[in-house]
């Protein structure tokens, strides 16, 4: 894909189709306080053209912004992440250290700063910041330290803005975002991102579901009359169940913190699917019509999961359910090549037809 191409497309589909783009991350832990993030990318313009990068240690990266050359720089660190239209985009991805990055869409709020050509060196474009972070920083405190010195740009003008999810395997976990030309960090102490508004809104937003909790409620006695819950899940009554960001945000926060004890990491990476299948997004919901030109039958076009206490990246995809991992510890960071990879080898689901006889 031409650089044009990737231009037209990202400035006209981004700014235009605000409700085509959504983003859900979650982080759950195990018993052993086994950290794991976990996110859905959804994109119904196009297909994204996700490849899988692996980029070792010692990789000399140029970043580009719309207005002109960005930082030079060289990874201290290597890792694995998923990129999108271009193998230098990475949106999500964990490095050696267990420091996991990702990129969320933020349109309508944040606003970067003017370019300065002055400046370039201290200058990152928003789509190559995610792969900056996770070359750099082995742990959140050391990225919280160095990240405010940086000025972040846009890589296509008009493209629309985004804010970040930086996490460790000690648990802590900042976002970042870029507000009226400023970058403003926040502790996450839920681990839950969606889009816009911005994080202080959708974390004061939470205060309004208090009364959310848990399995169902009492029956209670109004008059003689006793009124009883007709099924499960009546302690959810009110819990918002549209595909907008501050509902989603919601419900993610619920269902994260409702999860039960989980014995290891292996079973906290497939919990962390099983949340993220309830917001899968079928593409007619993002539809204004029965016309569907993409093909696509999933907004929703990839998950991932990110054990940062064991080093290995999941992922399945909307072609392919089928749960993949990449065990980092396997890779020599010092000798592997850089190369981008596709995440689905086979386009279709492996579907089992059973003999009955």
């Amino acid at each position: 894909m031409t650089k044009t191409t990737l231009g037209f497309i990202a400035a006209t589909a981004l700014a235009c189709c605000a409700q085509a783009h959504a983003c859900t991350g979650i982080t759950l832990h195990s018993e052993a306080n086994e950290y794991v993030t976990a996110r859905s990318i959804e994109w119904g313009a196009s297909n994204l053209s996700t490849q899988l990068v692996v980029v070792p240690r010692g990789q000399t990266i140029q970043s580009q912004t719309a207005q002109g050359p960005a930082m030079q720089y060289k990874n201290a660190l290597g890792y694995v992440g998923l990129s999108i239209e271009d193998k230098n985009f990475v949106v999500e991805g964990l490095n050696e250290k267990g420091l996991s990055a990702g990129l969320f869409f933020f349109p309508g709020y944040g606003l970067y700063p003017d370019y300065n050509a002055q400046m370039k060196n201290k200058t990152l474009s928003d789509m190559e910041f995610v792969a900056w972070v996770l070359g750099t920083f082995d742990s959140v405190e050391s990225a919280r330290q160095s990240i405010a010195s940086i000025r972040v740009a846009e890589r296509f003008k008009g493209a629309g803005t985004v804010h970040y999810r930086i996490a460790d395997k000690s648990g802590a976990q900042i976002v970042v975002e870029i507000v009226e030309g400023e970058m403003r960090i926040f502790d996450n102490p839920l681990g839950v991102l969606t889009n816009s508004p911005g994080f202080e809104w959708h974390m004061t937003n939470l205060n309004n579901f208090i009364n959310l909790k848990t399995g169902s409620v009492n029956p209670v006695q109004w008059s003689d009359v006793t009124l009883r819950s007709p099924g499960m899940g009546s302690g959810l009554l009110g819990m918002p169940g549209d595909i907008t960001p501050p509902s989603r945000f919601v419900r993610a926060a619920m269902m994260a913190t409702s999860a039960p004890s989980l014995s290891s990491a292996d079973e906290t990476v497939l919990y962390s699917f099983k949340i993220l299948n309830a917001f899968e997004i079928p593409i007619g919901l993002e539809l204004d019509g029965k016309s569907n030109p993409t093909g696509l039958l999933s907004a929703t076009q990839w998950t991932s999961a990110s054990d940062m206490s064991n080093g290995k990246l999941y992922y399945k995809t909307m072609n392919n359910a089928r749960i993949r991992c990449v065990d980092l510890k396997t890779i020599d960071f010092g000798k592997v090549t850089y190369q981008s990879l596709p995440i689905d080898n086979v386009k279709s689901e492996p579907i089992e037809t059973l003999s009955i006889r």
